[in-house]
């Protein structure tokens, strides 16, 4: 079943558009925080493919929560029930673990990231990772719970405690090499009418802040757009200009994503420039803004507005001379 859909993975991510950036890792990871403060657990857990939540955890039920219809993928009633038991269990195992062997201190934050990523030539790898206070503390790779530097003796101790328990240890494994490669290409597929939608972007240019005397801060925002990989730079005709800086992509509430590129031009220079816009759902058709253009939703709004007023002044003189011209001869009329 791995193999079947594996074409499918490949062409939602790493078949895509190399000119525009396109082929990002197809991932699935659980992202779980735990927090002890005041003598008691909290703990927070989400699931995610590639960047995408699909899954939240429900700690009081100790069940997962789909964010999506497709979100279980193809997995059995049965096969969730056993994940969500042994991910219960491994939040209560983790908890006592962590009381009994390494706690010092209260308040304790625990961060880990488990899953595993499709890697080119290399199929799936699982991957787990520990961090305690903010700092990497431990990982697991190849069946071996591995201490970080930085993790010191309390890491040291954890890893060979954990490396003692065969049956946890090849679970995990298991998990990471069998169940998590399974159910990511299952979303894929259950999901891919979704991950294949296009959304074409809308962009729009101001100036920023001035970065200096004579200096114009040029902006070019981009937003609206799905999926994520889009391409944006200011250019002069057909040269790209490698003063643009790009920002961080940011999520839209419905999914889409928004980004701004900037680029810091003397104020003499800005005219000619422009910002091109490269995305999937364009068709091949860049979008591109010209600096110092006008609006031209702008323009025909105030267009509209002109029109409406000339409309109005036209017909209020129409009635005003109506009635001048009607007012004597419709006064003298006989009535009858």
């Amino acid at each position: 079943m791995l193999w079947l859909l594996l074409p499918l993975a490949a062409a939602l991510f790493l078949g895509g558009d190399s000119e525009v950036g396109f082929g990002e890792p197809v991932s699935y990871h659980l992202i779980q925080t735990s927090s002890f403060h005041n003598h008691s657990w909290v703990h927070l857990c989400s699931g995610w493919l590639g960047e995408l939540q699909t899954h939240r955890w429900n700690s009081s039920s100790g069940t997962f929560i789909f964010l999506y219809p497709w979100s279980r993928g193809n997995f059995s009633d049965k096969e969730w029930i056993d994940l969500e038991k042994f991910f219960w269990i491994n939040f209560i195992g983790f908890q006592e673990f962590y009381t009994h062997h390494l706690m010092s201190e209260d308040p304790a934050d625990i961060q880990m990231a488990t899953g595993c990523e499709l890697h080119s030539g290399k199929g799936f790898v699982g991957f787990v990772q520990a961090a305690i206070q903010g700092y990497d503390f431990l990982s697991f790779q190849n069946e071996t719970w591995l201490p970080s530097p930085k993790g010191g003796r309390k890491a040291q101790k954890a890893c060979t405690l954990l490396n003692l328990s065969q049956d946890y240890t090849h679970r995990v494994q298991w998990l990471l090499s069998d169940n998590c490669p399974r159910f990511t290409l299952g979303l894929l597929d259950a999901g891919k009418a979704h991950l294949q939608r296009q959304v074409k972007p809308e962009a729009w240019l101001s100036s920023g802040p001035s970065p200096g005397p004579g200096h114009l801060l040029l902006v070019c925002y981009v937003s609206g757009f799905y999926p994520k990989p889009v391409w944006v730079m200011w250019m002069r005709g057909e040269q790209e200009q490698q003063g643009t800086q790009r920002g961080d992509f940011l999520p839209n509430a419905d999914g889409t994503w928004y980004l701004q590129a900037t680029l810091d031009v003397a104020a003499e220079e800005a005219a000619g420039l422009s910002c091109r816009v490269k995305h999937s759902s364009l068709g091949g058709q860049d979008l591109i803004l010209y600096w110092g253009a006008p609006h031209s939703s702008l323009g025909l709004i105030l267009l509209a507005v002109i029109v409406a007023l000339a409309l109005l002044t036209g017909l209020g003189f129409w009635f005003m001379k109506r009635w001048t011209h009607c007012e004597a001869p419709c006064s003298a009329l006989p009535l009858k």
